[in-house]
């Protein structure tokens, strides 16, 4: 299995302003912009750090997703959600020959913890012994900044602020989360039932 992020958040959907003011950095002089390149790659370590520890996508983008084979022919849970999308499902066999699966055969079942392809009949498209299947899809809870919850668009820029003030600290370097951000984000944590299994 290999997810593959296909398509990177943009420059213009970061909130560099935002952050600034959260950093109280001062603004109205010639060199505003000078730290902009380090704002963003902080902005961005902390949206990858959520979205690791949450398992949603924050900001839309593309996806792919490649499978040696179905774990179940009646309904493959993908790996993040929410899923907006499914754009293609393709079947390559062991010769490498691809073949894009019709549309009408399977569906995305919509779902904020667990989203799936479900088959439109009984179980998904065969894959061949050797061969494998890839999944393209786009997912994310808002297609912009702006249409993020309040709660985890202030945990990014905690963390982001947290990462900027600690940014020369060797000590933390065992992937500590300020308790802020732990408790914002909490309610977004997929839920994990019996040995390690999520549900």
């Amino acid at each position: 299995m290999m997810l593959i992020e296909e398509t990177a958040i943009a420059d213009a959907a970061l909130p560099v302003d935002q952050f600034k003011a959260h950093l109280r950095l001062g603004t109205g002089f010639a060199e505003d912009a000078v730290q902009d390149e380090v704002l963003k790659s902080f902005l961005r370590a902390a949206i990858a750090a959520i979205e690791a520890r949450t398992g949603k996508v924050l900001i839309e983008r593309d996806f792919s997703w490649d499978l040696n084979g179905w774990r179940d022919t009646s309904g493959e849970v993908l790996p993040v959600a929410p899923v907006v999308s499914v754009a293609a499902v393709t079947l390559t066999d062991a010769a490498g020959t691809e073949a894009v699966v019709d549309a009408a055969a399977y569906r995305l079942e919509r779902d904020t913890q667990r989203p799936r392809l479900r088959p439109s009949g009984s179980c998904l498209p065969r894959v061949q012994t050797g061969g494998s299947v890839k999944i393209a899809f786009t997912a994310g809870m808002a297609a912009d900044w702006g249409g993020l919850p309040a709660d985890l668009g202030q945990a990014v820029l905690l963390l982001a602020a947290h990462y900027y003030e600690y940014r020369d600290e060797t000590a933390l370097g065992a992937g500590c989360m300020p308790f802020g951000v732990t408790s914002l984000i909490q309610r977004y944590r997929t839920v994990r039932f019996g040995a390690g299994v999520t549900q």
